[in-house]
């Protein structure tokens, strides 16, 4: 399956992860930190959820 990528996403890219897609799509150690910090902010915007839940019904 080819993406279409458009410019809102290489903005998107360059400022959540401080690189652009093409270096993304080619380089697979910088995909695998990219992935790396999707999946820690993943985590920690998980427990903080769980942990401002626990607060309201608490």
């Amino acid at each position: 399956m080819k993406l279409k990528y458009t410019n809102e996403m290489e903005k998107a890219m360059l400022s959540a992860h401080g690189v652009c897609y093409e270096d993304y799509k080619r380089k697979l150690n910088v995909r695998m930190e990219v992935e790396k910090r999707r999946e820690l902010d993943y985590l920690i915007s998980k427990r903080l959820s769980a942990d401002f839940d626990g607060r309201i019904h608490g």
